[in-house]
């Protein structure tokens, strides 16, 4: 896999700056072009490898889909976030930079994927497949937080191209439920060569996702809401299901198992930084605990930059399972907590430190069960989301729901409900504006750093980016 990296590595350099002999007026070092490169299966395939760690790098941060949410409080060490302070400005906006050059190399595949002949045609259109699920989840992640973003079609292969302006995002929703369908109609399986690599069954947890997202967030229609029901089941109709065992569904000794529909590859010694170190104690901070056997700590691996909020702990009762699963408390001698800790993803504790290697688990059939509760509630189909809802509730061990059964108090506990299952799994934001904006909530009294605060649901782009393409628009509610 090191040596798949490592030729992407010259390859997105050399492929992605072809035009460049125009400024520089120099030939490239290697031989290597869109010309020479894109003849065989291999390239395709290999290609996609360097893809899938870029894929991955870019999702393995809480900034986008937790920092800005209510689960987070300051931890022992580290700098937080101005998303988690509430604090953007076009001066210190995130950048999205990283997520079009990997639309980029999604485009360069999917333009010469079609073109090759040598190989084996089944691997080059599932490496098509995959390409097309990454740009349409990477776009899904630039509208959900940026807004408005600029659409790209193409890869940039010289120094002359367009300058795109932003694209409203119900126009990015149009491209992103079109590219699934293209990731569909490639799959040529319908089930899982490996649950590390895109499937068609991820595919169709992506499009529920996106559809529960243009229904609420963008003014969608009740088909768009029994599109996402159909997506659910058919995503659970591959096979997968809810283990008993809610501890083992991240379990790095349990990997791929019968929950997981897509999740990313960690492992010692390839990647093993996943984010949810930065909830866990270095040794230094917990040597005097009482009960340090039991804690996730890292000699090296660990910043406690954040700690689970007390609103987010008291979502859960006493006699929810998920609760010790999710949460753990260190304990001095006089029985005081001195730090509270993630206890959902402890990576795997090898004789000379503990390593953080727990996978991404981008989508599992909870969310897929979940899912199609949100979208019958949204139907006001209340009886028939709770059965759904109780699926859930019973693995955790707190039983059935008895609480009311009209539209926004339901709504509410399925809110709540995706916040205890999906604790720190990049869930939590995407949510709260999701509920927002269906009218369930206001999101301005659920967070406790935008109380008191106007600053918008969408990220600013920095002014840098508007400097070098003056096509684009600031984010509404921002001023450059």
């Amino acid at each position: 896999m090191k040596k798949q990296l490592y030729l992407y590595a010259i390859i997105c350099c050399l492929v992605s700056f072809t035009g460049c002999k125009k400024i520089l007026d120099a030939p490239p070092v290697s031989s290597i072009t869109n010309e020479s490169y894109w003849k065989a299966e291999g390239d395709v395939t290999g290609y996609m490898t360097g893809i899938n760690a870029d894929f991955r790098n870019l999702l393995n941060t809480t900034l986008y889909f937790e920092d800005r949410s209510d689960v987070f409080v300051l931890g022992l060490e580290g700098a937080t976030s101005t998303a988690w302070a509430q604090n953007l400005t076009s001066l210190n906006a995130p950048n999205w930079i990283n997520f079009y050059n990997l639309i980029h190399h999604c485009n360069l595949v999917i333009k010469y994927a079609p073109t090759i002949t040598t190989g084996t045609a089944t691997n080059i259109n599932r490496a098509l497949a995959q390409a097309y699920f990454i740009r349409a989840h990477t776009y899904f992640s630039l509208i959900r937080t940026w807004g408005n973003v600029p659409i790209v079609l193409q890869p940039t292969e010289s120094a002359e191209r367009d300058l795109p302006a932003r694209a409203p995002a119900t126009e990015v929703m149009s491209l992103i439920l079109s590219d699934l369908e293209e990731s569909l109609k490639n799959f040529p399986e319908n089930g899982f060569v490996n649950k590390n690599r895109i499937s068609k069954p991820a595919v169709y947890a992506l499009k529920a996702d996106a559809l529960l997202w243009k229904n609420k967030v963008l003014a969608g229609t009740t088909q768009d809401l029994d599109a996402a029901i159909t997506a659910s089941d058919l995503a659970l109709a591959s096979g997968v299901s809810i283990i008993s065992d809610f501890s083992k569904i991240h379990a790095t000794d349990n990997r791929k198992n019968a929950e997981i529909i897509f999740s990313l590859y960690f492992l010692r010694d390839e990647k093993s930084d996943q984010y949810g170190s930065r909830l866990k104690p270095r040794d230094i901070f917990v040597s005097a605990a009482t009960n340090v056997a039991q804690l996730p700590f890292s000699k090296n691996g660990a910043r406690s930059v954040y700690a689970p909020s007390p609103k987010i702990q008291s979502l859960f009762a006493n006699n929810d399972v998920r609760k010790a699963n999710s949460f753990i408390a260190s304990v001095d001698a006089a029985n005081n907590i001195t730090g509270v800790f993630d206890n959902k993803f402890r990576g795997t504790a090898y004789p000379d430190d503990r390593y953080f290697e727990n996978e991404i688990v981008l989508y599992r059939a909870a969310e897929m069960i979940l899912f199609k509760a949100e979208a019958l509630a949204a139907l006001n189909r209340i009886p028939e989301a709770k059965t759904e809802l109780d699926k859930i509730r019973g693995r955790a061990g707190i039983g059935p729901y008895t609480g009311a059964m009209d539209k926004i108090s339901f709504e509410k506990e399925l809110l709540n409900e995706r916040a205890r299952e999906f604790w720190l799994e990049l869930k939590r934001w995407p949510d709260l504006v999701r509920f927002h904006f269906g009218g369930t909530i206001n999101v301005y009294n659920e967070v406790p750093n935008l109380l008191g605060k106007s600053i918008p649901l969408f990220s600013p782009i920095p002014n840098t980016q508007i400097f070098l393409n003056p096509n684009l628009k600031q984010t509404e509610g921002y001023v450059n």
